[in-house]
C-alpha cells in the first residue's frame, strides 16, 4: 500500500506483520465485526512492517503447530498443558498454559478455515506428526500433536493470514521501521504509564513522522541476530524488546534463548524437528545414536534444550565431526542421519529440509549424513503481557498495566514457554495471543477517548525531534565515495576475532562482533566467566557503535541508517541477556551455568524483570495444579 495514505492518528498500530501481528489485525476486526463494527464505523488500524509482510519470519517455520486435535492417534489437551509446563522446567505460567493447550484445537481449525492447506491423512483430516517433548498420558509415549503442511507450515498459515487480511481492509505501511516508542510515566501508585504512540521511518521517503495511535501492539518477533550461528531472519534485531526497555519499561525472563539442536553446518539454516519426527537419527563421530545416552525415554525427540546440550557434550568430548565443506575446519558439528527415510517419503514430507541441504550443504541427506550444530533460534522470554496481550509493569509485587501498550508472539512473554519451548508451540502462541489482543483492543474500542493534537509541547514531537537530530548526525558530512551498503553488509558473514575492532565504521560488521561474543558468553553453556566477558566486550562495542556513521547522505531507501539503529537495539537487548543470566544462579531449561548445574526452586522459580538500568527484581511463577517436579526425558 502506498505510504503516503498513512495518517497520523489511529485507533491501533501493530508494529510487525508476522503471524502475531496479522492475528491481532483479524482479531481486532472480527470482533468488531461480530459486535456491529462500532455502530458501522471503521476501525482506523495500521500495520507498521519493516518488511514486506510476506517477508516475515515466520515463513520460515517448518514442522507444525501444536493441538490436541487427535486425529492420528488418542490426544487431550490436558497432556498439553502437562508437557508444555514439563518443557518450561516449571518456569511457564500454568495459567497462561492452559489457555494455549485448552484453545490450541479451535485455533487449528480457524487457520483451516482461513486457507491453510494442511497435509491430510488417508481419510481427509489434518495430518499431525510428532514432536519433541509431546507426549500422551502425562509423560508416557511420543504422541502425534503439530499439525503440519509438510515441512512449510510457516509459509502456508503466513500467506493464509495476509491473505484474510487483504480481504479485511487492513492497511499496510511497508518498509517503515519503528524509532521510538513513548510512554508517559505512571501518575499514581496504580498505573505503569500510558502509551502515546510511535516515531517511525518511512524509509521509501527518508523521513520521520509521528504517529498517535489510542493501542500500540508490538509484535517485532525475536532477536536471532544477538547471535552469530541462528535459524533467525537478518531481520530479527529484537527491536520491539529494545523499544520496551528504551521507554523505560522491563523484559521478563530474557536470559532463555532456545538453541534448536539442528542447524545445518556453519549456516545456521534450521533443518526442522520434523527431520527426526520422520525418522532421522543424530550420530556422532563414532556413528553411535548417542541421544539414547542423554534421554532414554524420548531419544532423538526429546525437549530441545536437552538435545542442544547432549550435541554438545559429545563435542566438548572430542566425538565431534567436522563440516564436509570445511574437513580441515573444527569439529564442532554431530551428523543427522536421514538415510533410514524412503526417499518419496522424504521428498513428500521434507521437501523445504530436502532441498536446504541440497542447496547450501551439496549433500543427498538419502544418502548423506549431514553436519548439524546448534543454532539461535527462539527467544523465551520478551516484554511482559497478561494473557490478554496488555503490557505491565511488574513493581512492589504487582503487575500495573500500561494503558494503551499490547503485545503478542515472540517479542513479548505471557509466559507460556518459561525456561524452554517446546516445537509447534511458537506458531499457536503467535496465533493464538495475537488473536486475544486484538479481540481485547475491539472490547476498549468504545469506550477509548481520542488522543490530543500533537503540539509542540507534547513529548512525542520532542522525541520527533530528538530522533531526527540522531538522523541528522548520522548523514552529515556521509561520503558518496564510501563503500556501497551491501560492500558493507558482506562483512556480517566474515569470522572474525570479537576483539577486532577493523572496519569500525561499519554496523554490520559490529554486529558479527556481538554475534561472536554473544555466542562464547551464553550460547548453550554460560558461567560466570563467561557472562561478565562478554559484558566487558559489550563496553567496547557501545563505543563504537557510537561512532558509527552513514556512507550516503540521503535516507532515502538508506538500509545502513537502519542498521545503525538495530544495532543500537541489539546492544540494548544484549546488555538485559547477560544481565539477567548473571542474576540466574541456577541451570533451567535453555539456560545451562556449569558453575551452578541444578535447578534451585527454592531461590529460582521465579520470573526475572529486567529495566535497562540493570534492575532486576523477581515475580512469582504462577503455580495452578502442576508442582514442580524432576524433569527427564
Amino acid at each position: 500500500m502506498n505510504p503516503q495514505k498513512v495518517r497520523n492518528r489511529y485507533d491501533a498500530v501493530i508494529v510487525g506483520a508476522g503471524a502475531a501481528g496479522l492475528s491481532t489485525a483479524l482479531g481486532l476486526h472480527r470482533a468488531l465485526e461480530s459486535d456491529g463494527n462500532r455502530n458501522g464505523s471503521s476501525p482506523k488500524v495500521l500495520v507498521v512492517s519493516k518488511l514486506q509482510p510476506l517477508r516475515s519470519h515466520t515463513g520460515s517455520a517448518e514442522g507444525g503447530i501444536a493441538a490436541s486435535l487427535g486425529n492420528q492417534e488418542k490426544d487431550d489437551w490436558h497432556w498439553h498443558y502437562y508437557d508444555t509446563i514439563k518443557g518450561s522446567d516449571w518456569l511457564a505460567d500454568q495459567d497462561a498454559v492452559r489457555i494455549l493447550a485448552e484453545q490450541a484445537p479451535s485455533i487449528v481449525i480457524q487457520l483451516e478455515h482461513d486457507g491453510v492447506a494442511f497435509s491430510r491423512t488417508e481419510d481427509g483430516h489434518i495430518a499431525q506428526r510428532k514432536f519433541g517433548g509431546h507426549t500422551a498420558d502425562y509423560g508416557g509415549h511420543p504422541v502425534k500433536r503439530a499439525a503440519y503442511a509438510a515441512d512449510r507450515i510457516g509459509h502456508q498459515i503466513l500467506h493464509a493470514l495476509w491473505q484474510q487480511c487483504l480481504r479485511q481492509g487492513v492497511e499496510f505501511a511497508e518498509e517503515w521501521y519503528v524509532t521510538d516508542l513513548v510512554v508517559d510515566p505512571p501518575t499514581d501508585e496504580e498505573s505503569g504509564g500510558h502509551a502515546r504512540g510511535l516515531i517511525v521511518l518511512d524509509t521509501h521517503a527518508g523521513k520521520l513522522q509521528a504517529i498517535q495511535a489510542d493501542n500500540i501492539v508490538l509484535c517485532t518477533g525475536g532477536a536471532g541476530r544477538l547471535f552469530h550461528t541462528t535459524s533467525n531472519s537478518w531481520d530479527l534485531t529484537g527491536d520491539g524488546m529494545a523499544l520496551a526497555l528504551q521507554s523505560g519499561l522491563q523484559l521478563e525472563d530474557v536470559e532463555f534463548i532456545q538453541f534448536h539442536p539442528t542447524g545445518l553446518g556453519h549456516t545456521g539454516i534450521l533443518l526442522s524437528e520434523a527431520s527426526r519426527a520422520e525418522g532421522g537419527v543424530l550420530r556422532n563421530s563414532q556413528g553411535r545414536a548417542f541421544m539414547q545416552d542423554y534421554a532414554p525415554g524420548h531419544g532423538d525427540l526429546a525437549a530441545r534444550d536437552v538435545v542442544s546440550r547432549s550435541i554438545m557434550a559429545e563435542i566438548d568430548a572430542d566425538r565431534g565431526v567436522a563440516d564436509p565443506s570445511d574437513p580441515d575446519g573444527p569439529h564442532d558439528c554431530v551428523w543427522l542421519d536421514m538415510t533410514g527415510i524412503d526417499g518419496q517419503r522424504m521428498t513428500t514430507l521434507l521437501p523445504q529440509v530436502t532441498e536446504t541441504i541440497h542447496r547450501y550443504a551439496h549433500l543427498d541427506p538419502t544418502v548423506d549424513m549431514v553436519p548439524v550444530k546448534p543454532t539461535a533460534h527462539y527467544t523465551m522470554g520478551g516484554i511482559p503481557i497478561t494473557d490478554r496481550g496488555r503490557v505491565y509493569r511488574w513493581q512492589d509485587g504487582r503487575r500495573r498495566i500500561v494503558d494503551g501498550l499490547f503485545a503478542a508472539g515472540e517479542c513479548s512473554c505471557v509466559s507460556v514457554h518459561g525456561a524452554n519451548r517446546l516445537g509447534g508451540n511458537s506458531l499457536l502462541d503467535a496465533c493464538l495471543f495475537g488473536t486475544r489482543t486484538g479481540q481485547t483492543i475491539a472490547a476498549a474500542m468504545s469506550n477509548a477517548d481520542k488522543p490530543n493534537d500533537i503540539t509542540d509541547t507534547s513529548p512525542l514531537v520532542q522525541i520527533l525531534q530528538k530522533r531526527q537530530a540522531f538522523m541528522d548526525e548520522l548523514l552529515a558530512g556521509a561520503s558518496n565515495a564510501g563503500p556501497s551498503e551491501p560492500a558493507l553488509a558482506d562483512n556480517q558473514n566474515r569470522e572474525s576475532d570479537t576483539s577486532d575492532r577493523s572496519n569500525l565504521n561499519n554496523p554490520y560488521a559490529l554486529m558479527g562482533r556481538l554475534g561472536r561474543l554473544m555466542e562464547e558468553a551464553v550460547a548453550v553453556r554460560c558461567d560466570q566467566s563467561s557472562i561478565e566477558k562478554g559484558l566487558r566486550g559489550l563496553n567496547q562495542l557501545d563505543a563504537d557503535a557510537r561512532q558509527l556513521r552513514a556512507h550516503s547522505g540521503t535516507a532515502v531507501l538508506n538500509q545502513e541508517v537502519t542498521a545503525i539503529m538495530e544495532v543500537d537495539n541489539l546492544l540494548t537487548l544484549a546488555r538485559a541477556v547477560l544481565n539477567a543470566s548473571l542474576q540466574r544462579r541456577e541451570s533451567r531449561g535453555a539456560l545451562y551455568r556449569s558453575d551452578y548445574p541444578q535447578r534451585d526452586d527454592e531461590h529460582y522459580l521465579a520470573h526475572t524483570m529486567i529495566d535497562a538500568e540493570e534492575n532486576v527484581s523477581w515475580q512469582p511463577v504462577h503455580i495452578v495444579d502442576m508442582p514442580p517436579k524432576g524433569r527427564n526425558y
